[in-house]
């Protein structure tokens, strides 16, 4: 097993004061974002950054919103680890019970053949400077993604092992027979978040930073989306976990990179994505061709049959380099999602507010509605 004395499994600071060492002209890169909203209204957001690039000196980070996202501080929070360790792919959430977590990754060098999902929580996301709790070490892996809350309250954590080889010099003592399988795994809580269990997983062939979401489905299935070379491939499991079949390709179109699929208070399932050119093909059921290759055209959908077809289509950014959305909603609700533009040099962090109208009627309609709406810029 890795050593205690592996700086990865060290927790890093969490820094409420942060200073010009991560204002907006040392961050030179920063994108891979994630959004929350608590009960008051209050908006968390949260991304990462760096000097240049996805790198050993990543930090995540968080800022927050009183007036619906109008405005923005800067930095709230970082954490960033000491010397060669690495803090990335963060996401931000509340729970059922009204707390909120902020997961993040943890490495050393840039991949380790195992990294960590870590989190630190607040009871008072309302609050614009709430008291946090101290870092804390989940589980292996890298979860960028939200949990899942199943119909009986149990929670589900979507965390993957990269199937990369280890950065060199990465692998700390316990060599490489102590790396965790790689793939598309889950894990679950059964006494909200104080445990968790091993809950099954997938291997991904044809693997691209298994980035994958998990939605219940109304039969109590569990449906498993991935990210991978060929777009997005699936997998279902109709025993809690305990089987998944090979994953085999999904007929939903995709380019390699990050989506955003989520149930939402209606019951339909809510589906960010790029939207290529052959979409119009997927909507109308017709035969797939080879996905675009571009990330642009970051487009909105509904489903009311948990996926067997989807309605809608609203285009929320057309830009070629947005990438990575993510969102939450809010009571009334007003749907938020977030994405980054342009890493290294706009480095923009953005969010757009929509409706279940909107997405249907394929354009704004409802009152309120934004698009583009800035949370943070350094470029």
């Amino acid at each position: 097993m890795p050593s205690e004395n592996d700086p990865s499994l060290q927790p890093a600071a969490l820094n409420l004061t942060a200073g010009s060492e991560y204002g907006p002209e040392a961050r030179g890169f920063q994108g891979i974002p994630g959004i929350a909203r608590a009960a008051n209204g209050r908006l968390w957001s949260t991304w990462y950054a760096g000097a240049k690039t996805e790198a050993p000196d990543n930090y995540v980070v968080l800022a927050t919103s009183a007036d619906d996202g109008q405005t923005w501080s800067e930095v709230k929070a970082v954490i960033a680890p000491e010397g060669d360790v690495r803090a990335y792919d963060p996401t931000i959430w509340i729970d059922p019970q009204g707390k909120l977590w902020w997961f993040y990754a943890q490495s050393y060098l840039y991949w380790d053949g195992r990294s960590g999902v870590w989190a630190v929580t607040t009871e008072d996301p309302e609050n614009e400077n709430p008291k946090w709790s101290e870092p804390r070490r989940l589980v292996d892996g890298i979860m960028m993604n939200k949990p899942t809350v199943l119909a009986n309250g149990d929670w589900l954590l979507p965390a993957s092992i990269w199937a990369y080889e280890p950065t060199e010099g990465s692998v700390k003592p316990g060599g490489e027979s102590a790396l965790p399988k790689p793939g598309a795994h889950a894990y679950r809580t059964r006494d909200q978040g104080k445990t968790f269990e091993y809950a099954g997983g997938v291997t991904v062939p044809n693997h691209s930073a298994d980035e994958h979401m998990i939605v219940e489905r109304k039969d109590g299935s569990w449906w498993m989306l991935v990210r991978n070379k060929d777009g997005i491939v699936e997998s279902v499991s109709t025993d809690e976990g305990k089987t998944w079949p090979k994953v085999v390709k999904s007929a939903i179109p995709h380019i390699v990179t990050r989506f955003f699929i989520r149930r939402i208070k209606s019951g339909k399932l809510l589906l960010v994505k790029h939207n290529p050119s052959m979409d119009r093909a997927w909507l109308a059921e017709a035969v797939l061709t080879a996905n675009a290759p571009e990330r642009s055209h970051l487009t909105a959908y509904l489903s009311d049959d948990d996926g067997k077809t989807w309605a809608g289509g609203l285009l929320l950014d057309e830009r070629q380099r947005v990438s990575y959305p993510d969102g939450d909603q809010a009571d009334d609700g007003r749907i938020f999602i977030t994405y980054d533009f342009d890493r290294r040099g706009a480095r923009e962090i953005l969010f757009a507010v929509f409706t279940e109208e909107d997405v249907l009627a394929g354009k704004l309609v409802s009152e309120g509605a934004r698009l583009r709406a800035m949370i943070n810029k350094t470029g």
